[in-house]
């Protein structure tokens, strides 16, 4: 009970910072103080880590870049300000492998998915925020059709490096602070850049495929922005999945990261 009152106040204190810092909504500080609770009370120090070297480095990124993004504010559904519904795209995955590893406490392949998850979110994030600043032009993932800087499913070299430094970082953290019986650090270190990669890659096949796309015809340009445009007009659906935002797509790219780390860890 006092971890868990430690945990609370912990997630509370450093969802209190982030709000402050405008990394966070309203909402997204109470969301976050939630998840946290849970991660850093029921998971433990070596879960925490691996959740806040994620917020910690994709808040950094976003505020580190605002301002040369901002011509691209037109393209994205939301600003740099997380609310509820991103954190808990973000991860919320990551809290049910938490939950799964209190029902299966000598298991390790929770662990492996929690840092699967982790890794793809954070490569996700890391290729969004440096991909958009490259100099090439992106292309679909799904065509290799040319498009605009910020068009969803839009990707360059650069921004898939990016992403793989993304998962790096975080398949370092869980290499090193593995619980033992979890395996060599080497192979844990590939399982989860690899795994968090292709879920960042899978991310931006369903944005380029399925995920629901804006049009404004005042600005004429695609836009995730509904029902108003950042001009004040409003769009009209171009294409995709009406109710695949890209929240869903980034809770999609977080299950297949964690499931794919996991499912690897089961079958080795």
């Amino acid at each position: 009970m006092v971890v868990f009152l430690g945990s609370l106040i912990l997630a509370v204190a450093i969802s209190w910072l982030a709000y402050r810092a405008r990394s966070l909504s309203q909402s997204g500080a109470l969301a976050a103080a939630g998840l946290g609770t849970i991660v850093f009370g029921l998971g433990g120090f070596n879960w925490a880590v691996l959740l806040l070297g994620f917020f910690i480095s994709s808040s950094g990124l976003s505020k580190l870049f605002d301002r040369r993004k901002e011509a691209l504010n037109e393209k994205f559904a939301k600003d740099s300000r997380r609310d509820a519904a991103q954190v808990l795209a973000n991860g919320g995955v990551g809290g049910i492998f938490v939950l799964l590893h209190l029902a299966f406490p000598e298991a390790v392949w929770p662990w492996i998915g929690f840092a699967g998850t982790i890794a793809a979110v954070n490569a996700d994030t890391w290729a969004t925020e440096l991909g958009v600043l490259s100099r090439s032009i992106p292309r679909l993932i799904s065509t290799g059709q040319r498009v605009e800087r910020g068009t969803s499913g839009g990707v360059t070299i650069e921004g898939i490096l990016a992403a793989g430094a993304g998962a790096s970082f975080i398949a370092g953290l869980a290499a090193l602070l593995s619980p033992p019986g979890v395996g060599g650090s080497l192979g844990i270190f590939l399982v989860i850049t690899f795994s968090g990669l292709a879920g960042s890659l899978v991310d931006s096949l369903m944005g380029a495929t399925i995920q629901t796309i804006y049009f404004c015809p005042v600005c004429r340009k695609e836009t995730e922005q509904h029902p108003l445009h950042i001009c004040e007009n409003p769009t009209t659906r171009l294409r995709g999945w009406n109710w695949l935002n890209n929240d869903w797509v980034n809770t999609a790219c977080a299950l297949a990261g964690g499931l794919l780390a996991a499912g690897i860890s089961f079958l080795a």
